[in-house]
């Protein structure tokens, strides 16, 4: 990949990753519930969901969940489930005082690194959304008369990197209202709004069909 192509996909991976979605939904809901420090593994999830994502799209499974109807609902609906699934636990979260620690945990329940880290990887995988989207997108900054591999590393890389930092923003954003979350009133509101985003997330998903 040469350096203007690769610089137009960079350009085209912030719009990738700012663009609202489940994911960003996972990391400020993460930042909000566990703090920054914590939350932030979250986003580890959705990047290591993005490269599944890329390898999928790379050995050609992506065009085969592109094109079979029945592999396409199975993968869709699987993913409109986790989703509400997310909704339903997060709008039944205890509420709890929250408070920033030095290691930034809140004051609730400590979720196990390694599982933000899943959770984060479940949203950005089980979307044929996001399969399809980079079918429809990666190709354009492919030069296919050289090594494919190394291009898809290359864009892997780059999701990768613009990931690490957008949803990062939005984890440190949700993290900074912790300080401010001291009224149960406030927190159970909170809660439920982030709830009913993963809901919503997982409704629109459930809009989406095969093109």
């Amino acid at each position: 990949m040469d350096l203007s192509t690769w610089l137009a996909f960079f350009v085209a991976s912030w719009a990738i990753s700012l663009s609202p979605g489940a994911g960003a939904v996972a990391a400020m809901s993460s930042g909000l519930s566990h703090g920054f420090q914590r939350g932030y593994w979250t986003t580890a999830g959705l990047i290591l969901g993005i490269w599944t994502q890329v390898l999928l799209v790379g050995v050609g499974l992506g065009a085969l969940v592109a094109t079979s109807t029945t592999l396409f609902t199975v993968i869709k609906w699987a993913g409109v489930a986790y989703l509400i699934y997310l909704g339903v636990q997060q709008w039944r979260a205890p509420v709890v005082a929250l408070r920033a620690q030095d290691d930034g945990v809140t004051g609730g329940a400590q979720a196990r690194r390694r599982d933000l880290v899943l959770r984060g990887w479940m949203v950005n995988t089980i979307n044929p959304k996001g399969t399809v989207f980079l079918l429809a997108v990666v190709p354009q900054f492919l030069h296919l008369e050289l090594p494919l591999a190394p291009q898809y590393l290359v864009i892997a890389a780059t999701l990768g990197f613009t990931d690490l930092v957008v949803m990062g923003g939005y984890t440190a954003l949700a993290a900074k209202v912790l300080g401010a979350l001291k009224d149960l009133r406030l927190i159970r509101v909170m809660n439920r709004a982030f709830g009913g985003l993963f809901v919503a997330a997982g409704l629109l998903l459930a809009t989406v069909k095969k093109s």
